[in-house]
């Protein structure tokens, strides 16, 4: 495997010449834009009293809701995840809709998306990833603090059963890995490490306020061997590639 994630992390001292296409203001601009999209979106949804969504099955929803994210519709795939969980009247649909996190994530819905991730731990406890998702909205909606006072924690004792998320959770929770650590974690692994590294990267230098490195981190997440390979059909792939779109990273 190419060096490729270690590579990055000795690049970033050519970070402040990096110049994206896109300014900040344009990408605030641009997420008010999806949240405004997002909020007619819903409105029609509610009122339509004989929408084609009454019809489908939760599932069916979930899975219109993971393709319109795919295709960089992220007001679209929030209206279908919310569909998904209002057809499931007591509401026990709603702690398994992960994907609904992301969306409201991309959609700078920071204090929603951490209250979807939290409901996603109490029934998954030991995935890294939904108590990582959780930390990145709070360190958004506080940027000043990190790591988050509130950050939620693995059941002691316990891990997550993919060894490079050992790394990721010790990274974003401040205990005590660092950038270079789970750089090189990725390299030593597989090719999903190497993918999941660079994403995880990628988004924790963007809630770190580092965007020269969160966009040389998801592009090359996004263009890596397993995005374009054998992961492509991962959510996680789709992720880094959306990821990208909306940042003008592309």
């Amino acid at each position: 495997m190419h060096c490729l994630v270690v590579a990055l992390i000795a690049s970033t001292h050519y970070a402040a010449a990096f110049v994206s296409p896109r300014s900040d203001v344009d990408v605030i601009h641009h997420s008010h834009q999806l949240h405004t999209q997002y909020q007619h979106h819903r409105q029609s949804a509610l009122s339509a009293s004989a929408s084609s969504n009454e019809l489908e099955s939760p599932r069916t929803l979930i899975r219109k809701g993971m393709q319109s994210f795919r295709e960089c519709d992220v007001p679209s795939s929030l209206t279908y995840f919310d569909s998904a969980n209002d057809a499931v009247a007591d509401g026990s649909l709603r702690p398994f809709l992960w994907q609904r996190g992301i969306s409201y994530y991309y959609l700078d819905m920071f204090k929603e998306g951490s209250e979807q991730f939290r409901l996603d731990v109490s029934v998954n406890p030991l995935d890294v990833e939904e108590i990582v998702w959780d930390i990145a909205c709070l360190a958004r909606i506080n940027p000043t603090e990190y790591p988050p006072s509130t950050r939620m924690a693995l059941p002691k004792g316990r891990t997550d059963r993919r060894r490079i998320m050992s790394t990721v959770y010790s990274l974003y929770r401040g205990d005590g890995a660092s950038e270079r650590d789970l750089a090189q974690a990725g390299h030593s692994g597989s090719i999903s490490d190497e993918f999941y590294s660079l994403f995880y990267l990628g988004l924790y230098c963007e809630i770190r306020n580092e965007t020269a490195k969160a966009e040389k981190y998801m592009r090359a997440a996004a263009s890596s061997k397993y995005a374009t390979g054998s992961g492509n059909g991962d959510y996680m792939t789709s992720c880094a590639r959306v990821h990208c779109k909306l940042r003008g990273w592309v």
